[in-house]
């Protein structure tokens, strides 16, 4: 009897529990049966990984695409009818007056058309004003040459995203000619409203929607070229947590319904498609895995079937030494579960290892067989984030050692009616 044995049996555990583990590793006559039961719990092992490596690696990226548009994008947006807003110094300081708002913004958006030699790109063209659009989003932090505070009023200058500069080859201290869709009539006819701008800045916020297609002037030379006056296309707030957007998006319409019809949207209805792909995407993968995960556990029917027909003796021999056939049961479900709770606790640690290191093991893959897991251009993002979340973390573990147990019930089952007369008489 093994230390281990003797260990138990002292601190007067129930024997089911020593038969159960002694069986598990015991060395056994039939040796498929070992190799059964050590292919279902490295497949329970593996599918634990792959659930744990895919769904922080989901969260990363949901994550990191909430960060990236919200450094450009703002947490809330007031505008009016036709994308104009009248008196907004009044609306501005009304706006901050309530509780949980950190800073407004004006701006004003239009489209473009950019042209630079034989170069031509059509861009979403933001007025803004330097000292408050720093208030709102990280614009000023993603500066790669220059800085926000280089658009200054009347200087016609632009700052453009680093893909959108590539794309019309030009640098810092080019000139280049920006049309304005609307035009004015005179007696030729209609003639599209140009403009030249010098860049003075260039930008990279990391998604290549905003970096190929997004240019910033100052607001007074957008109201200008636009023929905007003294509007506005809207208000751009930033409030204290993000994920109270839409709560305080129905605060804010609430408090600024007597002073006009404003069209107010948070974050998470300008880009609901996008994080409304990602949680189906994310539930969708969790049930293929799952899948897996339960194919595995139930090799271990397999497993306890041969191992009950295996043991037919024994478990005679026990039943006439008293025992009962639901400490019979409990036997093979500790020799079944043990099975699945080992191969879910390896593979819990082998996927959070990976998870936490996924941005280093990536690149090497990509360096080592020369390719690219994730077009900018395609996915947004370039890199492969990974997140860890503890509750999706715990609810994996809880759910792949479930299957194991279930797993175990019908061999058990069958275990505890074996006859012990019938499973004697040819032995």
């Amino acid at each position: 009897m093994s230390f281990f044995s003797q260990l138990l049996l002292k601190v007067g555990l129930p024997y089911e529990l020593f038969v159960g583990l002694r069986y598990t590793r015991a060395k056994r006559k039939n040796h498929f049966i070992s190799f059964i039961s050590l292919t279902s719990m490295v497949g329970i092992a593996l599918g634990v990984a792959a659930l744990i490596i895919v769904l922080s690696v989901m969260n990363g990226f949901q994550a990191e695409l909430r960060n990236r548009i919200l450094g450009v994008a703002s947490h809330i947006e007031i505008t009016q009818n036709n994308q104009q807003l009248s008196r907004w110094p009044s609306l501005a300081k009304q706006v901050e007056a309530q509780p949980n708002v950190i800073a407004t913004a004006p701006y004003v958006m239009a489209q473009g058309l950019l042209s630079y030699g034989k170069a031509v790109q059509g861009a979403l063209v933001r007025g803004v004003l330097p000292s408050k659009e720093d208030q709102v989003a990280d614009l000023g932090k993603k500066m790669l040459v220059g800085q926000l505070a280089d658009l200054v009023s009347g200087g016609f200058n632009i700052v453009l995203g680093v893909d959108l500069a590539y794309a019309l080859g030009v640098n810092v201290g080019d000139k280049v000619v920006l049309m304005a869709p609307q035009g004015q009539f005179t007696p030729t006819g209609v003639i599209p409203r140009i403009r030249q701008f010098t860049v003075v800045g260039l930008f990279q916020i990391g998604m290549y929607e905003y970096d190929a297609g997004l240019a910033l002037i100052h607001i007074e030379d957008a109201a200008k070229l636009y023929r905007m006056g003294d509007k506005v296309s809207g208000l751009r707030l930033k409030i204290n947590e993000l994920f109270d957007a839409p709560a305080m998006t129905s605060a804010l319409d609430k408090a600024l319904l007597p002073l006009g019809a404003y069209h107010i949207t948070d974050w998470t209805q300008q880009h609901a498609n996008f994080f409304k792909a990602i949680q189906l995407e994310k539930r969708v993968m969790f049930i293929i895995l799952t899948l897996i995960v339960a194919v595995a556990a139930f090799n271990i029917v397999s497993t306890l079937v041969m191992a009950v027909t295996d043991k037919r003796a024994d478990i005679a021999i026990l039943r006439t030494l008293g025992a009962s056939p639901k400490s019979i049961m409990q036997i093979f479900i500790i020799q079944g579960a043990l099975i699945g709770i080992v191969g879910t606790c390896f593979g819990a640690i082998f996927g959070i290892i990976i998870a936490m290191n996924i941005d280093t093991i990536i690149p090497f893959i990509e360096s080592l067989f020369h390719v690219q897991f994730l077009a900018k251009d395609v996915y947004y993002i370039s890199e492969l984030p990974s997140k860890i979340e503890w509750a999706d973390t715990i609810a994996i573990i809880i759910t792949s050692v479930i299957l194991s147990l279930l797993a175990t019930l019908y061999p058990s089952y069958k275990a505890s009616k074996i006859n012990p007369a019938e499973a004697l008489r040819y032995e």
